[in-house]
């Protein structure tokens, strides 16, 4: 029996990855379900095969086919929550599909080792570029001769790297909540994590931009996972784990919701965190044979700071994705590089890009308060810092489980309702990436031509007042020097001109671009998060069914509808968390964008009355 499915959003395969292209509203054929991490296997109408995130289609009938085909993937449960009870969805379930397995996923979540300590000189922040050309041009060139985040080279839709994910697009980065694997390049990675890496273990240019197995391979837990699949389509992340979860998991650490002006919100701390992420240094270790980069993290509740390389930011943004990608989008961490990553501009952009990241996740107020964030941001020493990453890693309250610590301080919401808001918040983001991705095209346009053609149109317009300088100079005649000397300044002038022109997209459109490229990577991983929520919803909807055939109880129905709840608050404060943050985004970046246009403009206003001066009136 084929299993049919309908693509829910736009997926654009990376090349070399075994993915498969679809798009939104096609129909698919599923020809592997056994797949893991997120991944399914399936045949479009023109025969081609490949990969496809499981999380943007929506499963269908069953039709006959060959064999082999429609074979379902396997069911997990977290750690020592206790396991739903999914009999009732026998009726379902393919006759092929086993009972029960099991799956030992320790070998995909590699322990790394404690911050090393740099052993040569601060390397300092170099000055601005010059030279008219795009200042990250330099470190932005890929090893395959492209360029990854260019705003004078890439046109929005062609640029490559995890961190541009964009599901509603002509162009997807891969799943957007997707783990995107570890970046084992050698340099990157110490000696723990090199033990544990096999003959046949990827590097750099593998995982950078890794294929879709390894992409959520490395996403999995270290554990003996419990599997009962009885119910097509049912993983790890499912809602089902939480919907009729019997005993939910009782822990210190609990998130509250309560009504505000504009909805459910979370509970905010007085004093909102930050941190500053400054003062790369350069490190070596192995005798030199092995380089990093590290930085300096101070956050501003202690004043004390404390060191991490890329790696550890990595792994950071791998837990938080674990813990709380089901409720709260977890954008992508800026891209890795091999090729020039030692250099001042790369080291410079890292760790600007580093420090929106962090400015980000210090902002929410559940990523900030939690502990592997506090972890992060306030060990101690060595010790302290490897018992709070082994501790981070064992942690069980993870993927759809971290509903079971939200305690909403309001009644149950009306189902209808909330999924009314969640279709409306869906066309918002949908609507607000399309015109994201259009003020990344026109930026990226405008950069080229004010760091090309502009300033060489200014040049030409000053060399011809200079040249017709030079000509009246020669003709002999007395009292040509107040006229020559007036178009020689006026065309010096326009070179002046011509310099500005080539270095202001450094100024203003440069945090413009870096504000909207955050934001279009943030509105690819809602998608996820709204799917999680449209699913739980969906099997509520089934309840009714199910009890009057007794595969539920009442009861049972009754916890799924609260349950449904506590997920549609969780949804609705994350919801007013991003438009309280696009708001606040968005005016300073456009108050500072046009602060600088305006003294850009009175700059030159100002040069062209100098110019303007000089010439008499006879």
């Amino acid at each position: 029996m084929a299993l049919k499915a309908q693509v829910l959003y736009d997926f654009t395969a990376e090349p070399g990855n075994n993915e498969l292209t679809v798009k939104e509203g096609e129909t698919i054929t599923i020809t592997n379900q056994n797949i893991g991490g997120g991944w399914i296997e399936a045949q479009n109408s023109k025969g081609e095969i490949g990969l496809v995130p499981e999380d943007y289609i929506e499963l269908g009938k069953t039709f006959p086919s060959f064999p082999g085909a429609g074979s379902t993937a396997p069911t997990p449960s977290v750690g020592n929550v206790a396991s739903p009870d999914l009999s009732f969805f026998d009726a379902y379930a393919p006759a092929s599909t086993p009972a029960q397995n099991q799956v030992d996923a320790g070998g995909l979540s590699p322990q790394t080792d404690t911050p090393d300590t740099p052993v040569s000189p601060y390397l300092s922040s170099p000055d601005e570029a010059s030279n008219g050309n795009d200042p990250w041009s330099v470190w932005n060139t890929d090893p395959s001769g492209g360029s990854n985040n260019n705003w004078a080279s890439n046109p929005e839709g062609t640029q490559t790297g995890k961190s541009a994910a964009d599901p509603w697009g002509s162009i997807s980065q891969g799943h957007p909540q997707a783990y995107q694997g570890p970046g084992a390049e050698d340099d990157e990675w110490d000696d723990e994590w090199d033990d544990m890496k096999s003959s046949g273990g990827y590097n750099e240019s593998e995982s950078g931009d890794s294929g879709a197995i390894q992409r959520g391979g490395a996403h999995a837990s270290s554990m003996k996972i419990s599997l009962n699949n009885r119910f097509p389509g049912f993983s790890k992340s499912g809602p089902e784990l939480y919907l009729l979860c019997k005993q939910l998991t009782k822990g210190k650490d609990k998130l509250s919701i309560y009504m505000g002006e504009v909805g459910p919100v979370w509970s905010y701390p007085e004093t909102q965190q930050d941190c500053v992420v400054a003062d790369p240094k350069k490190g070596s270790k192995m005798y030199g044979l092995k380089s990093y980069i590290e930085y300096h993290i101070t956050p501003s509740t202690t004043n004390r700071t404390v060191n991490h390389r890329y790696k550890h930011f990595d792994w950071l943004y791998e837990r938080l994705l674990d813990k709380f990608g089901s409720a709260i989008p977890i954008p992508s961490l800026p891209d890795k590089q091999v090729t020039g990553r030692f250099e001042e501009e790369f080291i410079k952009m890292r760790m600007e890009r580093l420090q929106g990241w962090m400015t980000r996740m210090c902002r929410h107020p559940v990523v900030s308060s939690s502990e592997v964030f506090q972890l992060f941001l306030t060990y101690k020493d060595e010790k302290d810092w490897k018992m709070g990453k082994r501790k981070a890693e064992k942690d069980e309250t993870v993927g759809v489980m971290i509903f079971s610590t939200i305690e909403p301080e309001a009644p149950d919401l009306d189902p209808v309702e909330v999924e009314q808001k969640c279709e409306q918040f869906s066309r918002f983001t949908k609507a607000m990436d399309d015109g994201v991705k259009e003020i990344l095209t026109v930026g990226h346009e405008h950069w080229k031509r004010c760091t090309g053609p502009l300033p060489k149109e200014y040049q030409r317009i000053g060399k011809a007042f200079q040249n017709l300088s030079s000509v009246f100079t020669s003709s002999g005649y007395q009292g040509e020097s107040t006229l020559t000397d007036a178009m020689t300044a006026a065309g010096k002038t326009y070179e002046e001109i011509a310099q500005m022109v080539a270095e202001q997209p450094k100024k203003d459109l440069h945090f413009l671009m870096e504000t909207n490229n955050e934001y279009k990577g943030l509105l690819g991983c809602f998608p996820d998060t709204i799917g999680v929520h449209k699913a739980a919803i969906d099997k509520v909807k089934e309840a009714d069914k199910l009890v009057a055939t007794s595969k539920i109880t009442l009861q049972d129905k009754v916890t799924m509808a609260k349950r449904v709840s506590t997920m549609s608050y969780a949804l609705q404060a994350e919801m007013n968390h991003f438009h309280n943050n696009r708001i606040y985004d968005y005016n300073r970046v456009m108050q500072l964008y046009l602060e600088e246009q305006v003294k850009f403009y009175e700059t030159i206003a100002a040069k062209l009355r100098q110019a303007h001066s000089q010439f008499t009136t006879m």
